[in-house]
């Protein structure tokens, strides 16, 4: 949260948040990247585009939670989920963050369908764009910050303000900075530096913090969109910066430092702490993709569904979850949708039988339709994932809520 500014130095001039990208190291950086690149794009070429679907919206889901669990205010999956179903909680802190989190998943949503270029995402016109997709979406009571003054949905701010001990920019100064930041980051960059300049960026224009507030979850919504070329919404780093959110706060504030003398770089900042930052980063990434990978490993995924069927036969006591199951469950997985009919073939059972279970699956979402008699695909339930993704997403399987 951001205070009225103390008599510290004023940063008014572009040049004193330079170094915007390292110009040492970068071979190094750049093979750290590579392997991240090459894992996500075959994660890519492995799922079909059926079950992406399904997974871009939980990753939305996931990333909204953990976005709002890093600035301390998350509100539990189950209460997302309901949000998302226009059921909101009649405590107000609840369905004040319930509204936060279903505008964030709703702005990333909007930025995705967009499809930015690589320049167009990482230029600041974006990023002010993800605030105010974010912001214009709530009602002035939720906008409010804890000193009362109003956001101003994708507007810069009007006033100095001192965030702990980092003094951000003059706010007169704002465009000069975030013009030059477009002039180093707005490139079409090749995928390995792609993931650098995000890392880079992700921090400059926090460091920057151009709004009155929401300045985290805007650079997160940002680097989203920037991610998405490597991602494919497959996977998020902000999972993996909310699990490690104590390093994630320390990282970005050594890379806030001055330089540390002459072989530190040439800029006011430390090109060392923003390298060490641009690690942590690509680490990060690699540790989410390598889990993701792991995750949609198909002969895993198979066990796993069969774990599930027998799970749920052996709690709810129905006949209608069977072994016949599993078999089209794995085949809606791996390979899309079909119909109910070649369901019902698929599971050799006798038709009426056959129906019975399909129906069961439907109702529970583990198979999704967009019309009473249309082709069934895969779903992701949050009361599944436990076992079909486990941990993944722990705190949406979790029986207690949050409040």
């Amino acid at each position: 949260m951001s205070v009225p500014a103390t008599s510290i130095a004023a940063y008014d001039q572009p040049h004193q948040f330079e170094p915007l990208l390292p110009s040492r190291r970068l071979d190094d950086l750049s093979r750290q990247a590579r392997p991240v690149i090459e894992a996500a794009l075959r994660l890519q070429a492995g799922v079909h585009p059926a079950t992406l679907a399904e997974l871009r919206g939980l990753v939305r889901s996931m990333n909204s939670y953990y976005s709002n669990r890093i600035e301390g205010q998350s509100t539990h999956p189950v209460h997302i989920a309901r949000a998302l179903k226009a059921d909101f909680s009649d405590q107000p802190d609840i369905a004040r963050r319930q509204r936060l989190a279903v505008a964030h998943i709703q702005a990333e949503q909007a930025l995705e369908a967009l499809e930015l270029s690589e320049l167009e995402s990482l230029h600041s016109r974006s990023l002010l764009l993800a605030h105010r997709l974010l912001y214009e979406q709530l009602q002035p009571e939720d906008r409010r910050t804890d000193e009362g003054l109003d956001l101003l949905p994708g507007q810069l701010r009007t006033q100095d303000v001192a965030v702990s001990r980092h003094q951000p920019p003059t706010h007169t100064a704002l465009p000069l900075f975030l013009a030059r930041a477009d002039e180093r980051y707005a490139k079409p960059w090749g995928l390995e530096q792609l993931l650098i300049t995000a890392a880079c960026a992700h921090h400059r224009l926090a460091w920057v913090h151009p709004f009155l507030d929401g300045n985290g979850r805007a650079c997160r919504l940002h680097t989203h969109a920037v991610m998405r070329h490597i991602t494919g919404g497959l996977w998020s780093v902000n999972r993996g910066l909310a699990r490690r959110r104590d390093d994630y706060y320390r990282h970005l504030s050594e890379a806030d430092m001055a330089r540390q003398g002459d072989l530190d770089g040439r800029g006011n900042l430390s090109e060392r702490m923003l390298i060490a930052w641009c690690e942590f980063f690509i680490d990060t990434c690699r540790d989410q993709v390598e889990f993701m990978t792991r995750m949609l490993n198909l002969d895993e995924l198979k066990d796993r569904i069969r774990a599930l069927i027998t799970i749920r036969a052996h709690q709810r006591q129905t006949p209608d979850y069977r072994p016949e199951a599993i078999l089209p469950l794995q085949h809606v997985m791996a390979l899309g949708p079909i119909t109910r009919g070649e369901f019902v073939q698929l599971t050799g059972l006798g038709e009426r039988t056959a129906r019975k279970v399909l129906a069961q699956l439907l109702a529970d979402g583990l198979l999704i339709s967009d019309t009473p008699k249309g082709p069934v695909r895969m779903g992701l339930p949050l009361d599944a994932l436990g076992v079909l993704l486990p941990n993944l997403y722990p705190e949406a399987v979790s029986s207690v809520l949050d409040y």
